[in-house]
Order: C-alpha cells, then sequence, then structure tokens
C-alpha cells in the first residue's frame, strides 16, 4: 500500500524514465497521479451491427474474422495489414496500418469486438486501426474508455494503466478534504468510489456520481480556503477613523452622486472606523462613477490627518485621475500631487519630498509609489484602481509603506457574483449597478463586409461634425493564417486610401510613445485612432461617438464591453460597430448580447456561461489554484453548496484546528502552496 505522496516511478509500470515524461503533465505522485482526470471519454459500449454502421460514427462491432490477415509493404516504412469481418449483416473491412503483428493476433474463423470510427461508405464499411479483443474479454470494449491529456512517449494504454495501477496501490488511501458530516448532508459519493468511477465508469450514471463528489470537494476545499483567509485578515488591526458623514464633501460636488456610489462609500467608512483594517472591493460598471467614490475616501482620511495613495495601471489613467481628483478634492483643501515616470528627474525628487513630509494628502502614480525611494509620512489608505492589472506582491509592496492601511480597490470589469467570490473570497465587496444621471446608452451593431463601405462613411460624417472615432484590431501584425485586421497595416490604408483627408493615429501595447499618442488623440489632435486593447483601460475621451471592433468575434464579451465603454462618454449621441469576423453560431449569440444590452454585469453572466471565466482572469496571474475538475461555467449550483457548507464548518471551527478538519486543512495549504509554486 502507498500514500499519496509516493513518487508515481515507484507505481508498478510506470518506473523512473516514464515518470519523467509523466512529469511534463504536472504529474510527481500518487495524488496526482489520481488527479489527472480524463479530459473526456469514449463511448465503446454501443454494439452495431455491420449494415447499421454510419459514416464518422465510433463504435463498436462484433464481427468474425472472414480470412488470414493480407500484410503488404506500400514503400519503405509503410506496411498496411487488410482483414475482412463479418456479421449476419454484412462485411466490414479493416485496415492497420504499420502493425505487422496483427496477423498473429487476429484468427480466420474468430470473434472480436473492434473499436473505431467508421469509413467508407454504407454499403462497403471500413475502419482504420481499431482498437479491438476477443469478445466477451470488455477490457478494451463494451466499457466506457477514459481519454487523457498525453505528451511524448505518453500512449493511452500506457497512461490507463498508470491509472490503474495507482488506483489499486491507493488502497483506502484516496484524497478526501471532505468531513463525513458534509458528505452525508449533501448526498456524497465516498472517495474511492468517486476516484474508480471518474477514470474507469462502470456506467454513465456511476461517472455522474463520482463527477459531482469531486466537483464539490474541489469547490469546497476553494470556498473554505478564501473563507478561512477572509477570517484571519478579519483579525488585522488597521487605523480608527471616527465615522462622520459626508455632507461636506457631497455639497461640495458638481453633480449629485447615485445611490449606489454613496452607499459603496458608506460601506467603506465604517470599515475604517471598525478597528479592523479594510480590505474592500468596488465593482462597478464603466462609467459608474468609481472614481468618485476613491476621492470620497480620500477626503476622508485627509480630513483626519491621514495620506492616501491612489495607484492606476498606466500613467496616462494616473494623469487623468489626477486632473480629476485635483479639482473635486483641492476646493476642499485636499493636496494632490502626481507622481509618475515621465517626470523629470527634479520634480519627482520634489514631489517624493513633499510626500515624504506629508504636504501631500493624496500621492497619484502608477508604479513609481512602489519605489524604496518614495516615502509616506503617514499613509493609511491604498486605492488600487483596476486592480486585476496589478500583481498581489505590487498591492502588497504598497500597503507597506504604512502601518496596515485601509485598502480598497476598483474594478471596471464587471464579474458574475459567484466568480467575484473566488477570486476576490478574501474581500469585501461594493458593488455600483447604478450609472450617474445622463449617461446614455451606446446603439450597438453587428454587421458583416457589406456594410464596410456604409460604416465608413458614418465615420467620416461623424468626424465632419466634429466627432472622433476608435477603429479597434486584434492583432498588431498580419496573421498568415487568418484574417485579422493588423493595426499598423490597417491605419496606413485607413489614412492613405480610406480617409485621406483627415488625421489618423495608432497605438499599440508594443510601441513607445502610446500613452502620448492617446493623449494627443483626446486632446484633438487626430480624428481617429486606429488601436488595439491598449484602448480598453485608457484616457477619457468624451468627444469620441463611435468605437468600430474589427473581428468581433475574436474578443469575449467582457472585453468588447469595455471597448464599447470607451465611447458614450460626453454629451454627444455615441455608437459601436461590431465586425462580425468568422460569423459562426457561437459568435452571432455573443454579439446578440451585445446588442440587446449595455448591463455589464448581465453581459458577464452570459460571458461565464458562453466562454468559462478565462476573459475575466486567468487563475495564474491571480495566484489562483487550477480547478482540474470543477468548471466555474457550469458548477455554479455545486459552487453555491459548497460556499454554504464550507461556512458551516469554518463557523463551527474557524482556524480548522479539529482532527476531522485536518485533511480539509492540509488540502488548502497543498492547493495554494502549488498556485503559488506555479
Amino acid at each position: 500500500m502507498a500514500d499519496a505522496e509516493t513518487d508515481i516511478q515507484y507505481i508498478k509500470g510506470v518506473g523512473e524514465a516514464r515518470a519523467k515524461r509523466m512529469a511534463k503533465l504536472g504529474i510527481h505522485n500518487l495524488r496526482d497521479l489520481v488527479r489527472a482526470y480524463p479530459r473526456g471519454y469514449e463511448d465503446r459500449t454501443a454494439i452495431r451491427h455491420v449494415a447499421e454502421l454510419v459514416t464518422g460514427e465510433a463504435v463498436c462491432v462484433a464481427a468474425t474474422v472472414g480470412n488470414d490477415p493480407r500484410e503488404r509493404l506500400i514503400r519503405a516504412g509503410l506496411g498496411v495489414t487488410k482483414v475482412s469481418a463479418f456479421d449476419e449483416t454484412g462485411v466490414l473491412e479493416i485496415t492497420f496500418f504499420n502493425q505487422s503483428y496483427i496477423k498473429d493476433q487476429l484468427r480466420r474463423g474468430e470473434a472480436y469486438v473492434f473499436f473505431g470510427k467508421v469509413g467508407g461508405s454504407p454499403l462497403h464499411p471500413e475502419m482504420t486501426n481499431p482498437i479491438f479483443e476477443r469478445e466477451g474479454a470488455n477490457s478494451k470494449t463494451g466499457i466506457i474508455a477514459p481519454i487523457y491529456r498525453l505528451t511524448a512517449g505518453i500512449t493511452p494504454a500506457a497512461m490507463s494503466n498508470a491509472v490503474r495501477q495507482g488506483l489499486a496501490a491507493m488502497a483506502e488511501q484516496f484524497p478526501n478534504a471532505l468531513p463525513r458530516g458534509v458528505r452525508e448532508e449533501h448526498l456524497l459519493a465516498d472517495a474511492r468510489f468517486a476516484y474508480e468511477n471518474i477514470h474507469f465508469p462502470a456506467s454513465w450514471e456511476k461517472l455522474d456520481i463520482a463527477r459531482r463528489r469531486l466537483i464539490f470537494e474541489e469547490l469546497f476545499v476553494l470556498a473554505a480556503a478564501m473563507r478561512l483567509f477572509k477570517l484571519a485578515r478579519g483579525e488585522q488591526q488597521g487605523r480608527v477613523f471616527a465615522k462622520s458623514n459626508f455632507t461636506e464633501f457631497y455639497a461640495a460636488l458638481p453633480f449629485e452622486l447615485t445611490g449606489a456610489q454613496k452607499r459603496a462609500i458608506d460601506e467603506a467608512a465604517t470599515d475604517m472606523a471598525s478597528g479592523e483594517r479594510m480590505n474592500r472591493l468596488v465593482q462597478g460598471d464603466v462609467g459608474s462613477g468609481k472614481t468618485a467614490v476613491g476621492a470620497a475616501l480620500c477626503w476622508f482620511a485627509a480630513k483626519r490627518g491621514a495620506q492616501s495613495a491612489f495607484m492606476a495601471p498606466t500613467e496616462i489613467l494616473a494623469e487623468q485621475h489626477y486632473r480629476t481628483l485635483g479639482a473635486l478634492l483641492e476646493p476642499l483643501g485636499v493636496r494632490v500631487g502626481l507622481l509618475t515616470g515621465r517626470l523629470k528627474a527634479k520634480e519627482r525628487r520634489e514631489v517624493r519630498e513633499a510626500i515624504a513630509l506629508g504636504m501631500v494628502d493624496v500621492a497619484i502614480g502608477t508604479h513609481a509609489l512602489l519605489s524604496e525611494g518614495t516615502q509616506f509620512r503617514d499613509l493609511a489608505l491604498v486605492v488600487t484602481d483596476e486592480q486585476h492589472r496589478f500583481g498581489v506582491n505590487q498591492r502588497a509592496a504598497l500597503a507597506a509603506k504604512g502601518e496596515s492601511p485601509h485598502s480598497l480597490v476598483m474594478s471596471a470589469t464587471p464579474i458574475p457574483r459567484t466568480l467575484a467570490f473566488i477570486i476576490y473570497g478574501d474581500m469585501d465587496v461594493s458593488i455600483i449597478d447604478e450609472l450617474p444621471p445622463g449617461r446614455q446608452k451606446v446603439e450597438t451593431f453587428a454587421v458583416g463586409e457589406k456594410y464596410r463601405k456604409r460604416i465608413y462613411e458614418f465615420a467620416r460624417k461623424l468626424v465632419g461634425e466634429g466627432r472622433q472615432v476608435y477603429f479597434v484590431c486584434p492583432a498588431v501584425e498580419e496573421s498568415e493564417t487568418e484574417e485579422l485586421k493588423a493595426v499598423n497595416e490597417y491605419a496606413e490604408r485607413l489614412q492613405k486610401v480610406i480617409f485621406p483627408e483627415l488625421r489618423v493615429a495608432v497605438a499599440h501595447g508594443a510601441m513607445k510613445g502610446k500613452d502620448a499618442v492617446m493623449s494627443a488623440f483626446a486632446a484633438g489632435e487626430y480624428d481617429i485612432l486606429v488601436a488595439t486593447t491598449v484602448i480598453e483601460v485608457g484616457v477619457d475621451v468624451p468627444n469620441a461617438a463611435l468605437m468600430v471592433v474589427e473581428n468581433a468575434d475574436r474578443f469575449g464579451l467582457s472585453q468588447l464591453h469595455q471597448l464599447r465603454g470607451r465611447v458614450g462618454r460626453g454629451k454627444h449621441k455615441s455608437y459601436c460597430v461590431l465586425f462580425e469576423g468568422a460569423g459562426n453560431e457561437s459568435t452571432n449569440e455573443r454579439l446578440r448580447v451585445m446588442r440587446q444590452t449595455n448591463d455589464g454585469f448581465q453581459i458577464s453572466e452570459e460571458d461565464l456561461r458562453l466562454r468559462g471565466p478565462g476573459d475575466f482572469f486567468g487563475s495564474r496571474q491571480h495566484g489562483l489554484p487550477e480547478l482540474k475538475i470543477a468548471s466555474f461555467a457550469s458548477d455554479m449550483d455545486v459552487l453555491r453548496a459548497a460556499q454554504q457548507a464550507a461556512e458551516t464548518v469554518l463557523a463551527a471551527d474557524p482556524e480548522l484546528s479539529a482532527a476531522a478538519n485536518a485533511p480539509l486543512r492540509g488540502e488548502i495549504e497543498r492547493m495554494f502552496q502549488l498556485a503559488v509554486d506555479n
């Protein structure tokens, strides 16, 4: 008997050489091996008569070999073995390539079961290189067969055999993080049943039972981990700010805040007055007014003699925040400073000195705020804009410049609430689900190539009225295999051929000076900006009234929604045109959603359903573990049940110190150690 940590090279049939190859699949020990779940299954349970075979279908056929296998060499290195097999309804012609041993394994007059894809025609069916065994053996056919991820040197048979040996070696030591009470309450299978039937299911029903157990367990561990982190974080003390109302701040604003904005401000201010360190996410759609929420809390801290840091992912966005926050806060006596890499050495030195002496109440900047040369006199609040653009270590480095400062992070990428719990499970969440008055809906159209000339004319008309236009492309260079609009070539064509009389600029992530180009566009120095998604988080251009997205099928819904949010930011009627590209049914369904709603949260739910979670955040860039069997897209009901179960367990045992919860704690530690290592 082996335990979960046993190196797989010691498992029967693996050995040192094969273990090295399997390491490329992330399989190092017995636990990894039994958790190398199949990526799919082949149904080898259906037995067909020859007359019932359908071309293209993969099925089993029970047939008798009618002749001795015939072998011949077509050319050097390519041998062919042919044989005919029959049942009472017809004849099946079978071909094997480079398998000369077949002639010794198939005997005339004996019955076999062949599994493979049917070729030929209905009257003359064929199979090429089928799997086969004697009728009644039921080890390769008559089963639901697992399909595994493979790597060079690991065949399907070798992988299946290794897993079988691994399951046998495990005996009763299967990984099991579910407390008995949770398993019984949710009617889940035991660990041994689940692992055996996820790999080699006795039936489709038993496969479903196994999958449900393992999916629940994986999401339960993740939910428990996030809850545990949140409880641990709650123990951190933070600066106590005596809570007061924001009447003075609201009265000084040139606009009325929405109820959702005021609610988010109140929730954050309550955190800051609680005595515990705030760790709150403000999530809102494009244009919902998150910056005003951040400004209110910076004012709140400044009125109590403390400093705030406001970090933006790009210099252009930092400069925009500097202008916006300066206009809001300086009339209230709050001193605002800007620190970016663009400043000259002398200016940078002066700003840093002012921050260190406490002469700046709100320091706005990029990662320059993180550098060793930047010191704060009394940093009590860190506001991070576009939170997913910063790594955990960057945010931690800024927080380390104060004594446990409160943290407010903002995201303009609407995330489904269920997914937000996992990604931001250690944070409290405020959702701004109202748009400020006057924020208009952007009319959206999905069109084919036949409308291209009309769209160009519409763009020219808008520019003639004094507006500006974005054209967004998915590629920087022309693709050799796909018709993707490449930003440089496309910009050149628009300038020279389509709009020679207009001012066309180009911006993409790989070019130097892209921020200067976008600033010039914002200043009205260009009529048209051709760009990649570098503009997704960029400067505010109220005069831009048309967004044209080329090859829209290459973008996720949430990304398209972010791009659409670049227009409609001023008083002018605005439009978004999506060129359909490939135009398959899946693409068309996604683009229909874009036409029907401007609600970012509704769009994010659809994106999750249609594409899975990858379009929001890759797990690796967030330090989250990679799910091996569960899916945020299809297992939402299980996730909710797993979250509730995890909260119940942690309510009774907040530190998971009970013996019954030791396996769960160990699994959490292992899961997140893997995420950090990767």
